[in-house]
């Protein structure tokens, strides 16, 4: 299936099927210089296979985990393009989950100004949420994602074959952003969640996915507002994922922060939804932690942050808050 993302000038295509890695060649433009980016948790053979279908390729791999967000990184990767000549006619190519993606994004878009990047996400959570949307970034001084640049992919290429690989936890890891989009935008979606068998439904959980993002990113680019429904959870989310320390998987945090978000009439029924995904965590929160990591960022302005309710399945509302009264709503949602 193809999806596409229709940005005016930036517009692209998001390919969706089993077995695409293999003929990326087809659909992509490796006749030229491809630094193909990846991480050491990455089965090797992903980025190899790509790597085989270009005319010249530089495989470059950083260390797995979100500590590859850094300027370190940014560093390895600029220097390796420089090093083999790579000129503004050249590409990158992230094969990976959201920090390859991230990473490499932001390396093509400072490269000389900019050159081309496709993303070939191999994580449920990319394939589902961070290979589309064009937002790219590094952590810098503790912040998550605080430097970074909108960039939007000439193509993605979704191969839910590649998930084969990754352990349970990863795939549950990336169902929350898939709860996350039927929550706010998708009754049927949260259904499937509720009464049908996930991992048979997967590659409808994906594309379903996929054209919830598609329509907001389309309508708002650059975050200006309505694109705002996609930080749902992650207000408090990134709190907890921060004050954790990488206990925590970024959709287990994300999950918790959804059920302070939702209205007290569903809160139980999405729990039994997160806990059928097995991301429901029971935890020693720090809140100390959790509010300056939540709000110490570029989602809050002064002592006010907008986040995203759901008091009904299928439909969200945009608030206002002050930063104290989301950590208020949040210890008396979790505590309970």
């Amino acid at each position: 299936m193809t999806i596409n993302m229709n940005l005016g000038n930036n517009s692209y295509d998001i390919v969706v099927e089993r077995g695409i890695l293999n003929k990326a060649k087809e659909l992509l433009n490796l006749n030229r210089r491809v630094l193909v980016v990846t991480d050491s948790g990455v089965p090797q053979e992903y980025a190899q296979t790509l790597a085989k279908q270009c005319k010249d390729s530089v495989i470059c791999v950083v260390e797995q985990g979100e500590e590859s967000k850094s300027l370190d990184a940014f560093e390895k990767l600029l220097t390796a393009m420089l090093d083999n000549d790579f000129s503004r006619n050249d590409c990158v190519v992230a094969v990976g989950g959201g920090v390859v993606g991230d990473l490499s994004g932001f390396v093509a878009s400072t490269y000389m100004r900019g050159v081309d990047f496709y993303n070939i996400p191999t994580t449920l959570l990319s394939q589902i949420d961070s290979s589309i949307g064009g937002k790219t970034a590094l952590n810098f001084c503790g912040v998550k994602n605080i430097v970074g640049a909108f960039y939007q992919p000439k193509k993605v290429l979704i191969d839910p074959d590649l998930l084969k690989t990754l352990e349970k936890r990863q795939i549950s890891n990336g169902l929350a952003e898939a709860v996350k989009m039927a929550l706010t935008s998708d009754k049927e979606l949260f259904e499937i969640f509720e009464n049908e068998d996930i991992e048979s439904n997967l590659d409808e959980i994906i594309i379903r996915s996929l054209n919830i993002k598609k329509s907001v990113v389309e309508l708002d680019e650059k975050e200006a507002g309505l694109r705002k429904i996609l930080n749902f959870g992650h207000t408090i989310g990134h709190g907890i994922e921060s004050s954790e320390k990488g206990a925590l998987y970024h959709g287990e945090c994300v999950a918790l922060g959804m059920l302070v978000m939702c209205g007290e009439e569903i809160r139980d029924k999405v729990k039994k939804v997160i806990e059928k995904c097995e991301l429901y965590r029971e935890i020693e929160f720090d809140w100390d932690e959790i509010e300056k990591a939540a709000f110490h960022d570029k989602k809050a302005d002064g002592d006010m942050v907008t986040v995203t309710t759901v008091n009904e399945i299928g439909s969200f509302e945009m608030k206002t808050m002050k930063c104290l009264d989301v950590i208020e709503l949040a210890k008396a949602c979790l505590r309970g």
